[in-house]
C-alpha cells in the first residue's frame, strides 16, 4: 500500500504540473557581427535527406504570426573572433567502401511514415560518393542545448524529438535575470515556474541536465549595460541556493535519494572572457571570474557533495577592446586559484569552435584568399591543446567538459549569409553532420575531455532567424520545412543530415543508408 500511495502522489504531481500555464517571456536576443569580409562563394555539396519522423505544429504565442515556427527567448551568442579573416573550404574525406551489407540496416525511427510515403533512401551521396560510415559514439556523454523559454506544447516536441536522437544528456541555459527579476525569493514568477516544469520533465524523461547560469538581474548590478556577473558573487550563491530549493526531486531525503537532483550539473556562467556577457564591477579578468566561480562552487557544494560544477566555456578569441584571449583569461583562473580546487568534479569549460576548418586540421596553412584558417583560435585541436598544456603547467588533472561546439551550415536557407559570416558558406550540410559527428569522435578518443554538449537542436526554428539572416540558425539539427527542404514560412519541422547522422552514431547497431 505504501508503494501505491507514492506511486498516486507521485502520478497527482505530474498531473498538476502538466495542468498549469505560462505566459512567455519577452524574447531576448544577443548578436555577434564580426567585420565583414569578402564574400566567398557558398558552399555548392547537395545532400539527398528523407524525412523519418513525424512533423510539428508548434503552438503560437499572442504575438507571433499565423507561420511563425516555434517562440522563444534566445541567449545564445555564438562563437566570436577577432574578425580579421575568413575561411577557407575543406573537403573532408568520404569513406571509400561501402557499409558491409551483411550488418544490419536501420529502419525508420518510430513515429515515421509508412515506407510507401518516405523517398527511397538511396546508398550513395549525389556525386556518385557512397554514404559516410558513422563513428560510435557513447550516448551517455552527449547533450545538446535546447532553448528554455518554449510552450508546454513545443518543449514536449524538442524532448520528443531529442529522445529520439538518442543522446543522453539536455542543456538548457537559465538567464537569472528572467528566473528572478524582481530579486527576491519568490518562485512564482510566470518564467521561472515554466523553467521548473521544463527542466522537471527533461529529469522524469530520464535525460540528465547541465544548467549554464547567466545574465544577473539589474537589481544586483550597479553597472547596467549589456550582460555581466552581480557586484556581490554571494548573489549568486544565493540564488543557486534558491533554484535548488525549488527545482530538485521534492523535499524529502528520500525522494532526492531515489530520482536525485534534477539539475545533474551546473555551468558557471558563459564565455565570460567576452566584455558583452561582463559588463560590471568585478575585474575582466580571470581572477574576477574565479570570485564569482568561487561562490557559485561553494553554492552548489551545499546541496551535493559531488554534482559536477563546471568553469565557464571561454570563447575562442584574440585580446580586442570587447575581449581577452580565451587562453590568457585561463591561466589567469589559474593564477587566481583554480588550481586549487582539487575537488574530483570540478571540470574546465571549453567552447572549442572550429568556424569551417575541418576537425582533424591545424593551423596554420592559409589557403591564398580564404582566411580565417591563420590563427591558431580558428580551429578545434590548436584551442583544446592550448587548454590542455595550460592545465598541465598548473598540475591540473581535471577534465574537460566541452559545454558547446558545433558547425555552422548556410546551405539550403534561403536568405543572405548573415554579415560578417561568409566563412559559413564554406560548410554543406553533409560536411555540417560529417564534421561534427568526427568532432565528437576525436573528443571521446581522448581521456581529458568528459561530456559533449552541441549547439543546437532546433534554434532555425524560431520566429525570424533563417529570414533575418541570424547566424544562430546555421549550428540548429532541426529546421522549419518538410522533406529536408527548408521553408522559414513552414509550421511543419524537417531534420538536417547531422541529426540523423547523430542518431546513427549513438547506436552501433545502426547504419542509415541516407542522412
Amino acid at each position: 500500500m505504501d508503494l501505491l500511495n507514492e506511486l498516486l502522489r507521485y502520478l497527482t504531481l505530474l498531473l498538476l504540473a502538466a495542468a498549469s500555464s505560462c505566459t512567455p517571456a519577452t524574447p531576448v536576443a544577443v548578436y555577434v557581427t564580426p567585420t565583414p569580409q569578402s564574400s566567398p562563394a557558398a558552399a555548392t555539396a547537395e545532400s539527398t535527406e528523407v524525412v523519418l519522423a513525424p512533423t510539428h505544429t508548434p503552438s503560437m504565442s499572442p504575438t507571433a504570426s499565423p507561420t511563425s515556427p516555434l517562440q522563444g527567448a534566445v541567449t545564445w551568442t555564438g562563437p566570436v573572433t577577432d574578425g580579421n579573416s575568413a575561411p577557407p573550404t575543406f573537403a573532408m574525406p568520404v569513406p571509400t567502401t561501402s557499409p558491409n551489407s551483411g550488418e544490419p540496416t536501420e529502419q525508420a525511427p518510430p513515429g515515421s511514415p509508412s515506407p510507401e510515403a518516405a523517398t527511397p533512401a538511396p546508398t550513395s551521396t549525389p556525386g556518385g560518393a557512397p554514404v559516410p560510415v558513422m563513428p560510435n559514439l557513447d550516448a551517455a556523454r552527449i547533450g545538446i542545448q535546447v532553448d528554455a523559454n518554449l510552450s508546454d506544447e513545443d518543449w514536449s516536441y524538442a524532448m520528443s524529438r531529442i529522445e529520439q536522437l538518442g543522446v543522453q544528456w539536455v542543456k538548457v541555459q537559465i538567464p537569472w535575470e528572467d528566473m528572478q527579476p524582481d530579486c527576491t525569493e519568490n518562485p512564482n514568477q510566470p518564467f521561472f515556474n515554466r523553467v521548473q516544469q521544463h527542466i522537471e520533465d527533461a529529469n522524469q524523461r530520464g535525460f540528465r541536465v547541465l544548467v549554464s547560469i547567466v545574465k544577473a538581474p539589474a537589481c544586483f548590478r550597479s553597472v547596467t549595460a549589456e550582460d555581466g556577473p552581480p557586484d556581490d558573487p554571494q548573489a549568486l550563491a544565493r540564488f543557486i541556493a534558491f533554484l535548488y530549493a525549488w527545482i530538485n526531486a521534492g523535499d524529502r531525503p528520500e525522494d532526492i535519494a531515489m530520482f536525485g537532483h534534477y539539475i545533474d550539473a551546473v555551468e558557471i556562467w558563459n564565455e565570460p572572457n567576452l566584455q558583452r556577457e561582463w559588463q560590471g564591477t568585478l575585474p575582466f579578468t580571470g581572477g574576477g571570474y574565479m570570485q564569482l566561480f568561487d561562490a557559485g562552487y561553494r553554492a552548489v557544494r551545499a546541496v551535493s557533495p559531488d554534482i559536477p560544477v563546471i568553469t565557464a566555456g571561454l570563447a575562442p578569441t584574440g585580446t580586442n577592446p570587447g575581449s581577452v584571449d580565451d587562453r590568457d583569461f585561463l591561466r589567469q583562473m589559474y593564477d587566481a586559484g583554480l588550481a586549487n580546487y582539487t575537488d574530483p568534479n570540478v571540470f574546465i569549460g571549453a567552447h572549442p569552435y572550429p568556424w569551417a576548418n575541418a576537425p582533424d586540421s591545424r593551423c596554420c596553412d592559409p589557403i591564398e584568399g580564404r582566411g580565417w584558417d591563420d590563427n591558431p583560435h580558428f580551429f578545434m585541436l590548436d584551442t583544446l591543446d592550448a587548454y590542455r598544456q595550460t592545465m598541465a603547467q598548473y598540475g591540473d588533472t581535471s577534465q574537460m567538459w566541452i559545454t558547446e561546439f558545433g558547425y555552422a551550415s548556410w546551405d539550403g536557407f534561403p536568405s543572405a549569409l548573415p554579415a560578417g559570416d561568409d566563412w559559413m558558406g564554406y560548410t554543406s550540410r553533409m560536411d555540417q553532420g560529417i564534421y561534427l559527428m568526427r568532432a565528437i569522435e576525436i573528443m571521446q578518443s581522448s581521456p581529458d575531455i568528459a561530456n559533449q554538449f552541441v549547439w543546437n537542436l532546433n534554434f532555425a526554428t524560431l520566429a525570424g532567424l533563417i529570414e533575418n539572416s541570424d547566424e544562430r540558425a546555421a549550428y540548429s539539427l532541426l529546421v522549419p520545412g518538410t522533406l529536408g527542404v527548408v521553408d522559414p514560412t513552414s509550421t511543419d519541422i524537417t531534420e538536417r543530415p547531422a541529426f540523423w547522422m547523430l542518431y546513427d552514431a549513438v547506436r552501433p547497431d545502426v547504419q542509415l543508408q541516407s542522412f
